[in-house]
């Protein structure tokens, strides 16, 4: 496996467990607990899986412009037609 995509299961891993002690352990820093776990699922988590999903890809390939709205209404013309 990829070191990023190690790094990534081992910060949700950590997340999701900052959440559930959280909720089950009754310290006066339970809420803290609960909202570091949220902040490591948005802020390093998603990132990291985000940019291990996106690393070799083209962003244009995603994009609407004028070439690939041309091409989806060519697409829809001939299956209209078949």
């Amino acid at each position: 496996m990829k070191p990023i995509k190690i790094i990534t299961f081992i910060a949700l891993l950590a997340s999701i467990a900052s959440i559930i002690c959280g909720y089950v352990l009754d310290v006066p820093y339970s809420k803290k607990l609960i909202g570091f776990g949220v902040m490591g699922i948005f802020f390093v988590v998603f990132p990291l899986f985000s940019y291990y999903r996106w690393k070799d890809k083209d962003a244009k390939d995603y994009m609407i412009t004028k070439e690939s709205l041309n091409k989806m209404r060519e697409n829809q013309k001939r299956k209209k037609q078949l």
